[in-house]
Order: C-alpha cells, then sequence, then structure tokens
C-alpha cells in the first residue's frame, strides 16, 4: 500500500478581468472565479479588489485598463497548472499570474 501526502503549498493569484461589456457588478465575476477555484480542491484563504487601474502600455487608445482581482489559496502543487488551465478559454479573464506565496 502506497500512499502520496502531497504538501499544501500557499499561492497568490492576480486576475486581469476583461470587464468591457460586462454589465453586472464586478463582484459577482469576482465571485464566479473564487467558486471556480474552490471547485479545483483549492481552500481559498483571502480575496482583494484593486479596483480599476490603468495599463502601463496602451495598445487601444480607447481602452486604458481594466479590473485587477487577487486570491490567495491553497493546495497541491499542480495546482497553478490547473488554475491557468480552468480560466485560459474564459473570455471575461484577460490574464492569470500564480505565484507561491
Amino acid at each position: 500500500m502506497t500512499q502520496t501526502l502531497e504538501k499544501q503549498r500557499s499561492y497568490k493569484a492576480l486576475f486581469i478581468l476583461n470587464t468591457r461589456g460586462y454589465d453586472e457588478p464586478v463582484e459577482n465575476l469576482q465571485a464566479e472565479i473564487v467558486e471556480a477555484i474552490k471547485k479545483l480542491d483549492a481552500t481559498v484563504t483571502a480575496q482583494v479588489g484593486h479596483g480599476r487601474i490603468d495599463f502601463a502600455r496602451i495598445t487601444e487608445k480607447d481602452h486604458l485598463g481594466d479590473t485587477y482581482f487577487e486570491v490567495s489559496f491553497s493546495g497541491a502543487a499542480s495546482l497553478p497548472a490547473a488554475v491557468q488551465t480552468a480560466f485560459r478559454l474564459e473570455r471575461r479573464v484577460k490574464r492569470v499570474m500564480v505565484n507561491l506565496a
């Protein structure tokens, strides 16, 4: 009988949300993101909404910035890749960056 004990690691994920054409409150989208992370067997420990922040480099003159949202969570070592994959095709999430906390 073999047992695998995976060490729980702490992570922080920064989401840049694409809120163009999104008519609902941003808090609804943030709640959906947290629920999706919980479904990946992660324990969410904190969430911080940084609000709208202007981009350092502007690619479109009528689109100067977007909403930033940070989630702290813990889980297995495979969790960062799972989070990247889960939000890869989500059009309301522009970018996801996951780092060890």
